[in-house]
């Protein structure tokens, strides 16, 4: 049992963790005599570092994750979907959301479809609710910075907040809340290609160059934030606005979440760096589900396709779940981290 948990540890640290990296880099910084342990030299090495690993790791995930992403095109989604039934299709929704696009504003087109497609509403808005909050993705980063128990919580809760939303909507009856362009539109009912490995291997590499181009910016912005808090802003700040102290953290970080437009790698420098001055672990991983499932970009385009009153409550929902988590990944903070 020790080999094993000393393995993971490695694994984890030095693989998934990259901490062989970041000693790399401090010792090339001193080289060329920049002292790291100072706050201009640290924020340097964080940036360098944080940079270089989440594009590493995003890099080949991407290029995973769209090679398994081939073989559900959205026809065949639409299909796998059209055969459950209940909850049983608000389930199989969320997860089906977990293995395509990276963000809110690509996930609205593929809900457009299913929805033209006949597919249930509740079941398309578990699908919109898990695509951006939870992916394979954000589980490998997640783990490689929080660790595995962390890991695994957000994204089960992720998931229990796609399937419970989508339940939520499904039984409100709504659906003529959604444009009519949309629910009298059908589907184009294109015959499904089956791609070739080759092939594969060649959407899953375009995806990696178009997605890492899309990314690259808020990976940057969000390492740059993350730098800027990890060794400049006073750590008795963080603990005060995010820490214990403040029992309104959780709803101070989604509401600030809310107005901003990033993917999951964006937000983890950030959440990295708050969590190491201080700030409570549902703080952090509130402000990161309010990013990426309700950023103001995403909820202007999804307003297109449906009414005010249903992008509410889509809203209130989201809200609602994603503050209740926060406030469990409190509770159970010392059980996780």
């Amino acid at each position: 049992m020790e080999t094993l948990r000393l393995a993971w540890d490695f694994f984890q640290d030095e693989i998934l963790g990259m901490a062989w990296l970041s000693r790399l880099i401090a010792s090339l910084l001193r080289t060329a005599g920049i002292d790291t342990s100072g706050r201009l030299g640290g924020s340097v090495l964080f940036f360098i570092y944080d940079c270089i690993k989440i594009m590493t790791l995003l890099c080949v995930l991407i290029f995973v994750i769209s090679y398994i992403q081939s073989y559900f095109p959205p026809e065949r989604t639409k299909r796998i979907l059209g055969r459950f039934h209940g909850i049983g299709a608000n389930c199989v929704a969320a997860l089906l959301g977990t293995v395509t696009p990276f963000c809110s504003c690509s996930s609205i087109p593929l809900f457009i479809g299913f929805t033209s497609a006949g597919l249930p509403l509740g079941v398309t808005f578990s699908f919109l609710i898990s695509s951006p909050m939870v992916d394979l993705g954000s589980l490998v980063l997640l783990m490689s910075i929080f660790g595995w128990k962390v890991a695994l919580a957000y994204v089960a809760l992720g998931l229990v907040i796609a399937v419970a939303g989508g339940t939520l909507i499904e039984k409100l009856h709504l659906e003529s809340e959604v444009e009519d362009f949309i629910r009298n539109g059908k589907s184009a009912g294109l015959p499904e290609e089956k791609p070739r490995f080759k092939e594969r291997i060649r959407y899953a590499w375009e995806q990696v160059v178009s997605t890492a181009r899309k990314v690259l910016p808020y990976v940057l912005a969000g390492v740059a934030v993350g730098a800027v808090i990890h060794n400049w802003i006073p750590q008795d700040f963080i603990v005060a606005a995010l820490g214990n102290n403040n029992p309104l953290g959780v709803v101070l970080a989604t509401a600030a979440g809310v107005p901003m437009y990033a993917d999951i790698f964006g937000t983890i420098p950030i959440a990295e760096a708050l969590l190491a001055k201080g700030a409570l672990l549902g703080v952090v991983l509130s402000f990161m589900m309010a990013v990426t499932t309700l950023s103001l970009p995403s909820m202007i385009m999804l307003r297109k396709a449906i009414s005010p009153k249903l992008l509410g409550i889509f809203i209130a929902v989201c809200v609602a779940g994603i503050v209740i988590t926060g406030y469990a990944f409190n509770a159970a903070q010392r059980f996780l981290v």
